[in-house]
Parts: structure tokens; C-alpha cells; sequence
């Protein structure tokens, strides 16, 4: 199938939006989540890449939540979801740094030339680092299929790549997150977490990733004092 026969296939499959969650959604703190060495061998061979833009934060705190959103759809592949987001901004280390802030998370940011290139260079990442994990061609085409599109495709092609995208997102809601993004935007806190709430909740694809954003920004919010800081 092509990837607008799959993107139509899951919309039909999933017409109900937010996706209402098959199993439990934890809307804990994220700290709660216990770490796991489940793919500890992918970790270790993308040190480099978890240097740039920040991903030594972003990276495991999306594979957090992408764990919680996998217990919340059991339906998908675990696996794909949580080597998918592991791997998905590792990119960003392969692009020009400089350009990174500048284009990536100014003006019309979606649409800029080094989103594209980051999930380029994600895919080649994802190419180079999981054949000698064992990882199948079939596997790898299907993390690759995720990684490419994931900052700049409009719609989700399946219920894996719906759940790496809210993951990818989940993140900001999450104080370290609107500290690190706050400062990319250059935005101060009250207005960054203003976004969130206007701007990237009706983003969410999932139930889920929804209340988990809804309990984090109220978490944020106060220990933040946004209110207030204004």
C-alpha cells in the first residue's frame, strides 16, 4: 500500500478522534515511570546523536511517555512505537547546527528545510544503527516509514506512528520539556505553556496523550507559577 492508502486506511479504522484508549492511562508524573534496559543496546549506539538539540532530555523523556501510551493502546506494536521514538530526533546531529534554532523553531517552522533534512538523517540513522541489532529489513523500513514525515506530514498512517507522534509531543508538557523548548522558541514560560494548551493539545491524536497533557500542564502550571510570572 502506498502511504495515502495507509494513511486513509487508519483514518477509516480510527475515526473516532481522540482515539479512545483500549488500556489504562497513566497521568502520574512522569518520573514515576521505572527505566527499563529493554533497548539499551540502540541507547548505546546513538550517544552522539543524544548530544545535539537537546535530545539527552527529549529522547528518553519521549520514550517514556511512548511506554505509557503503548499500555494505554496494547493494539500496537510495542516494539516499533518505543524504537521508532528512540530514535526519531536523532537527526538533528547529523544537520548544521547553526540552523537548528534559527529555522527549525522560527517563523513558519513546520515547513522548513531542516525538519526535512532531520528526518532525512533520522532514517539514515535508523539504517546504519539497527541491521546490526538484528533488526529485519521489514522492521527497519517500518521505523523509517515513522521517523520520515514525523515533524512534517500532516496525518498519522497507523496506530504506531499516531503514538510517536503524541509521544513526541508529550514531552513538552513536562517541566523540563518547557524549559528546553520555551528557550528554543524564545518564549518565556507563561507564554510557551499558553501555546501548549492552545496550540499542541488539539494536536493529540489519543485519549491519552491528552489527559497525560491536561496533568502535566496543570503540574507545570503551578510549580511554574505561570499565573503569576506573567
Amino acid at each position: 500500500m502506498t502511504l495515502q492508502e495507509l494513511t486513509a486506511a487508519f483514518a477509516e479504522q480510527y475515526a473516532q478522534r481522540p482515539i479512545p484508549a483500549d488500556g489504562p492511562i497513566d497521568t502520574s508524573h512522569i518520573d514515576t515511570t521505572p527505566d527499563t534496559d529493554e533497548f539499551d543496546a540502540v541507547w548505546q549506539q546513538v550517544i552522539a546523536e543524544t548530544r545535539a538539540r537537546g535530545n539527552d532530555f527529549h529522547l528518553p523523556l519521549s520514550v517514556a511517555y511512548a511506554r505509557r501510551l503503548c499500555d494505554a493502546y496494547p493494539q500496537a506494536d510495542r516494539e516499533l512505537v518505543l524504537v521508532a521514538t528512540l530514535l526519531h530526533d536523532t537527526g538533528w546531529a547529523h544537520v548544521d547546527e547553526d540552523r537548528i534554532i534559527s529555522e527549525g523553531f522560527r517563523g513558519d517552522w513546520r515547513k522548513s528545510d531542516i525538519r526535512f533534512e532531520h528526518e532525512l538523517q533520522g532514517c539514515e540513522v535508523a539504517k546504519r544503527v539497527l541491521p546490526g541489532l538484528g533488526y529485519s529489513d521489514e522492521f527497519i523500513a517500518k521505523v523509517t516509514a515513522i521517523i520520515d514525515g514525523h515533524d512534517t506530514r500532516q496525518e498519522a498512517h497507523s496506530i504506531e506512528d499516531a503514538l510517536m507522534r503524541d509521544a513526541d509531543r508529550s514531552w513538552r508538557f513536562d517541566r523540563v520539556g518547557i524549559a528546553l523548548a520555551s528557550g528554543w522558541f524564545g518564549q518565556t514560560p507563561d507564554y510557551y505553556t499558553d501555546r501548549l494548551e492552545e496550540e499542541i493539545i488539539p494536536e493529540l491524536i489519543t485519549e491519552a496523550a491528552i489527559a497525560m497533557a491536561h496533568a502535566d500542564l496543570k503540574r507545570s502550571r503551578d510549580l511554574l507559577k505561570t499565573a503569576v510570572l506573567r
